[in-house]
């Protein structure tokens, strides 16, 4: 076995919770981007979100999705909100809609220069959601499946 001297020792590598600076970075990041999605005209145009938006109180909102960042990025928090399939089903949200919702995320990472290797792995831990929370579509005709 080799003997490693002060210098040589080895970190575990940190979270991404950690390299995002965790919960009071996080929260920060999220305030905002909460602000942009719950006040898009595009995503209010569909009267089930815009309904939705107006129904939750916003502060809570903001809590809940700062919780699920913080578990979903490494750190010690625990998600208690409700699954995304709950969540959203019955919202009849589109592609279209799901490609607003990410150009405001890009925007809102962006904004706080969140760097491009973390970006690239919240927008795949984000990403990872979407079949829970887009409507699917009918491969033959693009239409939404009922």
């Amino acid at each position: 076995m080799a003997h490693q001297t002060q210098g040589e020792e080895t970190s575990a590598p940190k979270s991404l919770y950690e390299r995002l600076g965790g919960v009071y970075a996080i929260a920060a990041v999220m305030d905002d981007f909460i602000n942009r999605v719950m006040d898009n005209p595009r995503l209010n145009a569909n009267p089930k979100v815009d309904e939705a938006h107006h129904r939750v109180s916003r502060a809570g909102f903001k809590y809940l999705v700062t919780e699920m960042v913080c578990w979903a990025t490494g750190g010690p928090q625990q998600y208690t909100g409700r699954s995304m399939r709950d969540s959203h089903v019955h919202l009849d949200i589109t592609e279209e809609e799901w490609q607003v919702f990410m150009g405001d995320l890009r925007a809102c990472l962006d904004h706080f220069a969140v760097p491009p290797a973390e970006q690239g792995e919240i927008i795949a831990l984000v990403e990872s959601t979407k079949g829970d929370i887009v409507l699917p579509t009918s491969p033959l005709l693009g239409a939404r499946s009922p």
